[in-house]
């Protein structure tokens, strides 16, 4: 396996995070395309720029290597499955005005991972990382209050997400190799239903394939890839805590999205927990540094 780089795994962690966050400007120019049938395109177009992808950077032995562990394809599937899910609540809740909840998961899912790494990764946090995650729990009971529960959203998103990056961490599979076989397992299903399900405004409606959500649909692939990708290879080359800690970047977009393009009402109340979580991410962050120069 390749050895662990942290400074390029933090790299490549901001660039997914980034461009997760800025997703709602993409999905709103789909928003009279159904949630599904953006998820079945998705994995449709994900599937054939993986492949094409792997033929441009080749991972030599992989394939040899899936075949010889039959078992690693069942963790792909189950990852797959996991990612697939999340795909579609996120899109669901941005294209029904929900984008705040979808903010809150993503708030949410540091800590998961946090958490995951603790009980089964057997992660160890050091004292400023402590401090971290006390301010950034801080900031999302903040946010739960405001919201008033915690809406179904926010833990599908944060949950699915959370166990899809600890297999994908745990997984001895190379990023695009791994990518490319979750979204040729789902991709079946996403035929057969756009096959034989007769009310799939794609196949019903004429001249579909001619319009411009049509050409957005098609750059579900690379729009997805990318991210992803950096997000796998980040995964191998970061702890699962510092990787989650990171995410905060995401929702934070999507907060900013909503308020300056949306309209969404900022109260105090959510400015405050901003405040939280950022003093959280600004300490992580310098204890990250901190270490990083130590090994250097």
């Amino acid at each position: 396996m390749q050895a662990a780089n942290p400074r390029r795994g933090y790299l490549l962690g901001l660039t997914a995070y980034v461009a997760w966050g800025l997703f709602p400007l993409y999905f709103k120019t789909l928003q009279s395309v159904p949630a599904l049938e953006i998820i079945l395109a998705r994995v449709i177009w994900s599937a054939l720029f993986a492949a094409l992808a792997l033929l441009i950077w080749k991972h030599p032995g992989w394939w040899r290597s899936l075949r010889e562990n039959p078992a690693r394809l069942a963790v792909l599937a189950g990852s797959g499955c996991l990612i697939a899910v999340n795909w579609l609540i996120y899109v669901w809740a941005v294209n029904n005005g929900r984008m705040l909840e979808a903010s809150l998961g993503y708030y949410i899912n540091p800590l998961i991972n946090v958490l995951l790494g603790l009980m089964i990764l057997r992660e160890r946090l050091r004292p400023l990382q402590w401090l971290a995650v006390a301010l950034a729990v801080a900031g999302v009971a903040q946010q739960v209050w405001q919201v008033g529960s915690l809406p179904w959203v926010s833990l599908a998103l944060a949950l699915t997400f959370g166990f899809y990056g600890l297999i994908r961490k745990k997984a001895p599979v190379q990023a695009l190799p791994g990518l490319a076989v979750e979204t040729w397992l789902l991709l079946p299903v996403a035929l057969g239903w756009m096959l034989f399900n007769s009310g799939s405004a794609m196949t019903t409606q004429a001249g579909f394939w001619g319009t411009s959500q049509a050409l957005w649909l098609v750059a579900a692939g690379p729009v997805t890839l990318v991210p992803l990708l950096c997000f796998n290879a980040a995964a191998r080359h970061l702890p699962y805590a510092t990787l989650g800690f990171l995410q905060y970047v995401a929702p934070t977009l999507v907060l900013c999205l909503a308020v300056g393009l949306y309209d969404e009402h900022l109260s105090t109340s959510t400015l405050a927990a901003f405040a939280f979580i950022w003093a959280g991410l600004a300490v992580y962050s310098f204890d990250v540094w901190i270490a990083l120069r130590r090994k250097s």
